[in-house]
């Protein structure tokens, strides 16, 4: 199995969204995650929507107001996956860590993927309080997919190599996705755990759903982390610097 991480732009928001009490400014990767499979390929995550790079302020609405994107067209995901040499409309499985902006935005690039998403992130997009109150927007995810929504973890080819399990937390449904290479086990946390910092310190972001599970989450990717795993957080700057182009084995 051969990972591609994917730069898909880059956010400038407040410090105290990812570290709360912090003062100024953080400047984050926006990520996706191409894991060719011996049985298919599957996309984690799919960075956002292309139309951000034209007019922020359309697209993202009050957002546009937090957080400043730099962001081209040539790094929406389906530019970065033909980059590859990859189809976006050939892509068998997307899956969503959650509905966030710049996590679901890019579905629309990949439209023949069946969809996994945790039941209870899905429910919570589709509810218009739980929407509002997360920062979801319904024109990034709901687009038709064929949508398997999961309870718990999930085996997507069933050899138990591509794992989505919930991290809950961050949002109602939040999951993250375990791979296991012959070479040893990866976890691609999403916003779980954004940075180096939240999973050493338990530093929990300023605004979060769910302070109880996101600790509980967190600590789950330390015993995975104490037993070996590689965690690759959600938007940590200083790691991304260091990836090689693939990983794998």
């Amino acid at each position: 199995m051969k990972l591609h991480p994917l730069t898909c732009g880059w956010l400038t928001g407040p410090r105290e969204g990812f570290l709360a009490g912090e003062t100024g400014r953080l400047r984050v990767p926006v990520l996706a995650w191409l894991v060719e499979h011996p049985k298919g390929t599957l996309l984690f995550d799919a960075g956002m929507h292309p139309a951000v790079a034209d007019d922020p302020a359309a697209r993202l609405g009050w957002l546009a107001d937090v957080f400043q994107a730099e962001f081209g067209r040539h790094e929406s995901v389906g530019a970065r996956l033909r980059a590859l040499g990859v189809d976006p409309g050939r892509v068998d499985w997307l899956v969503n860590s959650h509905l966030h902006f710049d996590h679901a935005g890019g579905n629309a690039e990949i439209p023949n993927a069946r969809l996994v998403v945790q039941r209870r992130e899905w429910e919570a997009g589709g509810d218009p309080d739980l929407a509002r109150r997360n920062g979801f927007d319904r024109k990034d995810y709901d687009l038709g997919h064929e949508l398997r929504l999961v309870d718990g973890e999930h085996d997507v080819f069933g050899d138990g190599r591509v794992v989505c399990f919930p991290t809950h937390g961050h949002t109602p449904g939040h999951q993250s996705l375990r791979v296991r290479l012959d070479s040893g086990e990866l976890v691609l946390a999403s916003d779980a755990c954004y940075l180096r910092r939240t999973l050493d310190e338990l530093h929990l972001p300023g605004v979060v759903y769910d302070r109880e599970a996101m600790l509980a989450s967190l600590r789950r990717l330390r015993a995975l982390r104490e037993a070996g795993a590689t965690i690759f957080f959600g938007h940590d700057p200083e790691q991304w610097a260091t990836l090689p182009p693939v990983v794998g084995d």
